[in-house]
């Protein structure tokens, strides 16, 4: 350890570097040697679907709100010091009312709000930005009242420049896109389906997610598509009984290299 800090020191170039937290839990990130300044991405994770049985052959199924993107420039950091990582897990599927997805955050610098449950006849809401700058997930669908046994699809998670694309509603095909590089909302198969919100990726913005159209919804930014009635990796919402996707969380450093590297898309990918 001491041998590289030295040769650091001795070369006077501090290399870019990048750390990825990908497994729902808290934990501890050190600033590395000679760190003063980091930029970060948040994914919230993504809100369950469920399943409401009303009577004899009646049951109302509506999808999970997507997570949102966070993230934040240039925040100064203190080599050696310790900083609070917590990545949000996905929400369960559930009856009455599936699990909201957790929240994902870096100190007090950034927090992306992780998508809540279907519930009953409403589909989850997207999860918002609490800290920093970046996309709403988008709109778990719903089931009315009216439409025996149709089904909500899950939303997308949210994008680093626009929001996550909303899940159909009441067995119809299509859901919507995301955009600013946010995942596509899940479409369905008439009373069949609805079927799970497309994650994001936390490499930077790239494209977005397409709309399910009697599918999954798209992944954008390098995010995956939903899997079946589950949400995509980052953040996707899930649709009828599926589970929402875990959150991330992302730190990225230029050391003493001269580049910027900086979210949305300056030099976000792994160096």
């Amino acid at each position: 350890m001491f041998a590289a800090l030295n040769a650091f020191q001795i070369g006077g170039v501090i290399p870019a570097g990048q750390q990825a937290f990908t497994t729902a839990g808290t934990y501890s990130w050190t600033c590395p040697f000679g760190i003063t300044s980091v930029s970060v991405v948040c994914v919230g994770g993504g809100g369950g679907g469920n399943s409401a049985f009303v009577s004899e052959g009646e049951y109302y199924y509506a999808g999970g709100g997507g997570g949102a993107l966070a993230y934040a420039n240039n925040i100064s950091v203190t080599p050696g010091t310790n900083y609070a990582v917590i990545v949000g897990g996905g929400g369960a599927q559930g009856g009455t009312t599936a699990g909201s997805g957790g929240n994902s955050s870096f100190a007090s610098s950034v927090q992306a709000i992780g998508g809540s449950g279907g519930n009953s006849f409403e589909g989850g809401v997207g999860g918002t930005v609490g800290v920093g700058t970046g996309g709403t997930g988008g709109a778990g669908g719903l089931t009315l009242a009216s439409q025996i046994a149709y089904s909500g699809a899950g939303g997308g998670a949210g994008g680093y420049a626009g929001n996550g694309g909303a899940g159909s509603s009441n067995g119809a095909t299509t859901g919507s896109a995301g955009s600013g590089g946010g995942g596509g909302g899940g479409g369905a198969t008439g009373i069949n389906g609805g079927f799970g919100g497309g994650g994001v990726g936390i490499l930077g913005q790239g494209s977005n997610g397409a709309a399910g159209s009697g599918g999954v919804g798209g992944g954008g930014s390098g995010g995956s598509n939903g899997s079946g009635n589950d949400g995509g990796i980052y953040g996707g919402g899930g649709g009828r009984e599926g589970i929402g996707a875990k959150g991330a969380v992302r730190i990225i450093w230029a050391g003493t290299t001269g580049i910027t590297r900086t979210f949305p898309s300056t030099n976000t990918g792994d160096l």
